[in-house]
């Protein structure tokens, strides 16, 4: 007896009689890894399932073909000998077990079968995806789809992902669950197709929670083509030293020009990162810590990844793996600097995720009192050059009032010298809404005094001399 199998060379890259053609058999030798033994089994022989649409051709016996369509119960309903079981055979398989049905009428029947529409593919996702869960796929131009396509279907990867360990679990013909070990970390730094292996209906992936966040790799995961959209906000929360702690939607586009006020968005397609969520919120305080910045991230899993940024070495080094890429439900924490060096707050004041502006608000014997915009940790002596400095009646020692976190007020008096440098006792640098009172001198507070003293007196002569004045008109 001889078996004839006709299958489109494009799918699967199977040919006759079963064996896979130069494509898939060059595909399996460029694997390097632990995979090759698992390379065969994922690109084996397509399988069939109820969906499947084959056309049976009987040579000699064009009676008996025609087109048919697998039923739900896995089996195909023949002319005369009735109903074949064909669930999970391959082409060549069922194309037997046809031939074997029809032997009882026909001598030595030669089977063709033929795929003409694979049914759709139905694959689970679970892991460090965007959206995981279940998925229809609907096949194509014949090509099944591939494991970096079903991950885009579910919103792309995370960034706690584990692209090393990838896990596909297929339920093979004799009814066992095969667990196939896929490293799409090599397909992402070599383009080998051989990594992306193509899927099957029914099976399921699994993405692991990486066990250590690998900051160089960050950027990398991110331009993945099956990496999340770079444009969808994030919901993230933000505390520490920063204007408005809090939690915010954040984009990759965010700017904040004024202290405590969040920052806006433009048009730029870029990823969310850790310097953009501190833009949203207002920028960092003038006490901020931005050597032990802290990422706490929730896994699928369940557990949680902390991660230390040193954004330090990204102003001083422009080491942009500092600036992590951010994934969904992400906390920030920025700490409370222990002390401020004068040198470094200079710096930290340009950076791109200070605000460009405070506001202070100078009160008192200045030349123009309100409410003044400055850089960050500008020192006292410029806020009051800031206001036009002091007029003539001004008391060179004012008051600094502060409102600290804890909801208390502090005051300190201080001796205004607009030669000192920075210096937490003689020129402290200013907080957002600090508050700078500039009394009155002596002189001018006991020349109030006697102004107001002598008021009343020169009214009295004042009405006094009204009449006098009156008579001289005459």
């Amino acid at each position: 007896m001889r078996l004839i199998l006709l299958l489109p060379l494009s799918f699967l890259g199977i040919g006759v009689m079963g064996v896979p053609t130069e494509p898939a058999i060059a595909q399996s030798r460029s694997w390097s890894s632990p995979l090759v033994s698992t390379a065969t089994q994922a690109e084996s022989a397509y399988t069939l399932g109820a969906g499947d649409q084959v056309r049976i051709d009987i040579f000699r016996a064009t009676q008996y073909g025609g087109e048919n369509t697998i039923l739900v119960d896995g089996t195909l309903n023949l002319p005369i000998v009735g109903s074949l079981y064909v669930q999970g055979m391959t082409l060549q398989q069922a194309a037997a077990a046809i031939s074997n049905q029809y032997s009882r009428l026909l001598k030595r029947p030669i089977v063709t079968v033929t795929l003409l529409t694979p049914r759709p593919v139905q694959v689970g996702i679970a892991g460090e995806v965007e959206h995981p869960g279940f998925y229809t796929l609907d096949l194509e131009e014949s090509q099944v789809p591939t494991l970096a396509q079903v991950l885009e279907k579910a919103g792309g990867i995370r960034q706690s992902a584990d692209l090393r360990q990838v896990e596909i679990r297929r339920r093979g013909a004799s009814g066992m669950t095969e667990v196939i070990t896929v490293d799409l970390w090599q397909f992402l730094q070599t383009g080998d197709l051989a990594y992306n292996i193509t899927l099957r209906d029914g099976d399921s992936i699994f993405i692991p929670t990486a066990p250590e966040v690998n900051l160089a790799e960050s950027s990398q995961l991110a331009d993945a083509s099956f990496s999340t959209d770079e444009t969808t906000p994030l919901n993230i929360a933000i505390v520490g030293e920063v204007f408005r702690p809090g939690s915010y939607s954040v984009t990759g586009s965010a700017r904040t020009a004024e202290a405590g006020v969040p920052g806006g968005t433009n048009s730029l397609e870029t990823p969310p990162t850790v310097t953009r969520a501190i833009q949203v919120a207002g920028g960092i305080t003038s006490s901020a810590d931005i050597r032990k910045v802290q990422v706490r991230r929730t896994t699928r899993n369940g557990s949680q990844q902390t991660i230390t940024l040193n954004l330090w070495e990204l102003l001083q080094a422009g080491d942009l793996s500092q600036d992590i890429i951010l994934q969904n439900g992400d906390v920030i924490s920025i700490p409370t600097a222990t002390a401020i060096d004068p040198a470094e707050a200079n710096q930290i004041a340009t950076a791109s995720f200070s605000p460009d502006t405070i506001k202070v608000n100078v009160v008192g014997e200045v030349e123009e009192p309100g409410t003044v915009e400055i850089p960050p940790n500008t020192p006292l002596n410029q806020a009051i050059l800031s206001a036009g400095g002091f007029n003539n009646r001004a008391n060179q020692t004012v008051e600094l009032v502060r409102l600290n976190p804890n909801g208390t007020v502090s005051r300190q008096a201080i001796d205004v010298d607009f030669a000192q440098n920075i210096d937490d006792a003689m020129n402290p640098t200013l907080q957002n809404n600090d508050v700078i009172i500039v009394k009155r001198s002596g002189l001018a507070t006991l020349s109030d005094t006697l102004g107001t003293a002598t008021d009343p007196l020169s009214r009295f002569f004042t009405l006094f001399s009204i009449p006098l004045n009156f008579f001289r008109l005459f």
